[in-house]
């Protein structure tokens, strides 16, 4: 009986099962990551699914009939799907979700705020969460910078912990990372080029800070011995939605933004979006302005389930002033910048000498989903900036009421690059040994020419008395002519890398990252070899991490190497030839990552020291040798937190010393440019409930210490405390804030001795639909 009892149940669970099917599927926010957590549900049934890392789903015996298929999570749009099971098959269902405005104006804070979230596939080029990256990295996401109404590049640069911001005589940005000079010199991952121009911040998604020698994944192209900076762009997403704005303030500042997304079929395969904005702007003091104009068209189009194609194209053309670069004479007995006799806001230079920039952008990347586990994504770029001309403005001071007057004219320059970059990730298991692995080429083609128009100084001022400002009649009349245009001669150069990075998960909480990068730089042009010269380079990375507490704590180590060209050979003063090796930068760095309250609450504390053990320089006979050393070393830590609902708080502390340990000149002395100390932080509350609801402020600013304007540590950059405030209002129909800039009127100057706006205010005003 007991036999015949346990057929009968074997044959009813088979009866059962027969009449039961499966529904599986691929689930895709809008920016077509995995959506993972999200909530798949049979509606009036218990029967559900959770997303898994991949996006995929599975719901298993599933009764024969027709149901409502529910995918949901916080802050994006329910999407409902009607899904018929017949008995013994497999129903497949995939939903791409995208954010609910609504929700997202409502709940800024949940699990993954956009303050808080720290996750990304651009710094390790694969999917990796941050407790699971042995390398130290900080995002400033768009929901920051429209908290902040950041209207500059610049401020966008400075809401980052750890670094500091930087303009660039030429008319370039960047920032100082870890005592080295860094540029803004990727987009989307693909080198790209700020030099002379800017970016307007109205297509920003999130703007990555990459820490250490990066040249194992991006090269010396891309990376400095300090890090990189990469921006990266708003995507296309699901749905119709947009927005309008206008900003007014200080300075005459007027500006108008436009955001719209919408699909352009029915089955919402095609997809555009446009980002765009217009920006004018005096400068704080009597010399400069910027007029701006960006527009940034995207088109994404799904050709299959496993190709999306997007097009993405960004135009920047700025007339604009270039800020005075300041210099001093050893017998000025000028020792800090803050000891200037000119008044912060007195220019000694008429209004009407600007620059002139373009730059168009072009952008293809296709992703093709090869398997479950493997995917493929090609990049292609051309970008070119242009310069039509750049008038450039220098005072050196002679004595403590004397300043030498000079003006520079560069252009036209052209600078153009061509990126192609080939990327495949993929996931596979050796046994209980999880692998992650990246394989990719990248190849980069630099076409640069150009003009100047120099020659000496104009003329000796004494500050204290009258005198006539130079203006460009008077600058064209001095330069524009035969004797005074020089070439900058044209620039050839090729970058081509291999690369491979491989996260393999020992066990449950040990994950070992090992990559190695082959990089070949050629240049068509210069050297002493004819046509000339090439150089190899091999750059390896190891990381470890360890999770003390699973996705909660963990404790990291690296080695990273980063790399810079050189020309390989120089002659020396008895004509004799040297060979040069790459300049190479080696990093050791340990420390805590911390993610806690479901990812609301994410620290970082590192420990770092960067060696450069074969720097160039120059001894007292005029030889040139390659055994220079200098050691930057320092600490950092950062908090974003969201502990209670609508709180949010970014600090972010930075020590280094970046030190000149062995040379000619300056032996001991610190790096140029390097403040010792950096602090950055955010704190703002919106309101949830009472009659507050959605009024919002925020207070927040940057400290850096004092620094010296040359290696030779003779002139010192005073340090600069600036203190910023915000209060807004936001639901999801309209937003508007108040932002005052610099509230304690603070003179301050960066680490090119450039000086920073005064008091200074804006209002915006952004309706949505």
């Amino acid at each position: 009986m007991k036999r015949l009892y346990a057929l009968v149940c074997i044959f009813i669970s088979m009866q059962a099962t027969a009449q039961t099917g499966t529904i599986k599927g691929t689930i895709t926010t809008s920016d077509g990551a995995p959506g993972e957590f999200v909530n798949v549900v049979l509606e009036r049934t218990s029967r559900g699914a959770v997303v898994n890392e991949a996006g995929h789903y599975t719901i298993n015996k599933v009764p024969a009939g027709t149901y409502t298929l529910i995918a949901s999570l916080t802050g994006l749009l329910t999407q409902r799907s009607e899904v018929t099971v017949a008995a013994g098959e497999t129903s497949t269902i995939d939903f791409t979700l995208i954010e609910d405005n609504k929700q997202l104006q409502e709940v800024i804070v949940r699990g993954n705020s956009r303050l808080v979230n720290k996750e990304s596939e651009t710094v390790a080029r694969m999917p990796l969460k941050n407790l699971e990256n042995p390398q130290v990295y900080n995002v400033v996401g768009k929901e920051l910078l429209k908290e902040q109404v950041v209207t500059v590049m610049t401020d966008a640069l400075k809401a980052a912990p750890g670094v500091v911001a930087v303009s660039y005589p030429s008319g370039g940005i960047g920032v100082m990372s870890r005592g080295f000079g860094t540029n803004v010199g990727a987009r989307n991952g693909l080198q790209s080029d700020l030099g002379r121009s800017s970016a307007d911040v109205s297509n920003i998604e999130r703007i990555e800070f990459v820490k250490g020698p990066s040249g194992t994944l991006f090269g010396a192209g891309i990376s400095s011995f300090g890090g990189l900076v990469n921006l990266v762009t708003k995507r296309p997403g699901e749905g119709f939605f947009g927005n309008v704005g206008l900003t007014v303030g200080s300075f005459g500042l007027s500006r108008i933004t436009a955001d719209i997304n919408s699909p352009l079929n029915r089955e919402k395969t095609v997809i555009a979006r446009i980002n765009t904005a217009l920006h004018r702007q005096n400068n704080f003091s009597e010399f400069g302005r910027i007029n701006s104009f960006a527009f940034a068209p995207s088109l994404l189009f799904k050709a299959s389930e496993k190709l999306s194609v997007l097009f993405d194209a960004e135009i920047f053309n700025a007339n604009s002033s270039r800020p005075t670069y300041t210099r001093f004479g050893p017998q000025s007995g000028i020792t800090n910048y803050k000891d200037i006799p000119l008044d912060y806001r007195k220019s000694l230079y008429d209004n009407d000498l600007d620059a002139k920039t373009q730059s168009q952008k072009y952008f293809v990347e296709a992703k093709y989903r090869i398997s479950d586990r493997w995917t493929s994504s090609t990049n292609i770029s051309y970008v070119n900036e242009f310069t039509d001309y750049s008038y450039q403005t220098y005072n050196t001071w002679v004595a403590r009421d004397r300043v030498a007057r000079y003006v520079g004219i560069w252009g036209p320059i052209k600078n153009t690059y061509i990126n192609a970059q080939q990327n495949f990730v993929g996931k596979f298991s050796t046994g209980s040994v999880k692998h992650t692995l990246l394989a990719g080429l990248t190849y980069t083609n630099l076409y640069a020419n150009g003009m100047s128009k120099s020659g000496s100084n104009f003329d000796t001022v004494n500050v204290f008395q009258s005198y006539k400002l130079i203006d460009k009649v008077y600058t064209d009349r001095l330069l524009l002519q035969p004797a005074r245009v020089s070439s900058r001669g044209t620039t050839k150069n090729q970058y081509m890398g291999a690369y491979v990075s491989e996260m393999v998960n020992l066990g449950d909480r040990v994950y070992a990252m090992l990559s190695l990068r082959v990089d070949k730089f050629k240049q068509a042009t210069g050297g002493f070899t004819p046509g000339g010269y090439e150089q190899n380079s091999v750059s390896p990375k190891l990381g470890l991490v360890y999770q003390l507490i699973k996705n909660k704590v963990s404790v990291f180590g690296n080695y990273m190497n980063g790399f810079q060209n050189t020309n390989p050979q120089v002659e020396q003063p008895d004509g004799s030839i040297t060979n040069i090796k790459p300049l190479y930068a080696n990093q050791w760095e340990a420390g805590l990552k911390t993610e806690w309250l479901d990812g609301k609450v994410s620290g970082t504390l590192s420990y770092y020291t960067i060696n450069i053990d074969n720097a160039l320089r120059t001894d007292d006979s005029g030889f040139t040798r390659q055994d220079g050393q200098q050691q930057s070393k320092g600490v950092e830590v950062d908090i974003l937190a969201n502990p209670v609902s609508g709180l949010n708080i970014v600090l972010g502390y930075g020590y280094n010393e970046n030190r000149i340990v062995k040379a000619e000149l300056n032996q001991g002395n610190l790096v140029a440019g390097a403040p010792q100390n950096i602090a950055t932080y955010w704190l703002s509350y919106k309101f949830r409930t009472t009659a507050l609801r959605n009024v919002g402020a925020g207070f927040g600013g940057n400290y850096a210490s004092s620094s010296y304007f040359s290696d030779a540590n003779t002139i010192t950059i005073p340090s600069y405390s600036v203190v910023n405030a915000t209060l807004f209002y936001e639901n999801n129909k309209y937003r508007t804030g108040l932002k005052l800039n610099n509230i304690g009127n603070t003179k301050y100057w960066d680490s090119y001795g450039i000086y920073n706006p005064t008091r200074n205010f804006s209002v915006d005003l952004a309706i949505k639909f």
